[in-house]
């Protein structure tokens, strides 16, 4: 197998309209295709970030809520490479998002940090 690139993340959220706005106002997604499908009562959003990977955003009827304390098995976060986290980590705070501390890995030597999309699904910054 000799895999390119990350072609999508696929997400499923509670608030359809809340999460489109978090996704393009605030992490600055650009919409390639809405669509609802009435047959699923869901909404199917076709993101693109500025590297070219996609972000499938779902809503579908009550889904169950994802748990993450502790930590369960699957995908644990979906970290963005950034060239400034902590420029971007004041950016975020001033749209009102919470962002935990700035930290270094001690493995690379890069700044990190966490917060949230509004389902709770954890977000990472990584220094690029």
């Amino acid at each position: 197998m000799k895999i390119i690139r990350v072609h999508h993340i696929a997400i499923i959220c509670t608030d359809y309209a809340r999460s489109k706005a978090f996704y393009c106002d605030v992490l600055g997604a650009r919409v390639v295709a809405e669509n609802f499908r009435a047959a699923r009562d869901s909404w199917k959003l076709d993101l693109v970030l500025p590297d070219g990977t996609g972000i499938e955003l779902f809503s579908f009827p009550d889904p169950p809520p994802r748990p993450n304390r502790p930590e369960a098995a699957g995908l644990r976060h979906l970290a963005f490479a950034v060239k400034d986290v902590a420029a971007e980590k004041t950016s975020l705070e001033a749209r009102g998002v919470a962002v935990e501390p700035v930290r270094i890995d001690e493995y690379t030597g890069r700044a990190f940090t966490f917060f949230a999309d509004p389902d709770g699904l954890p977000l990472e910054l990584y220094q690029a």
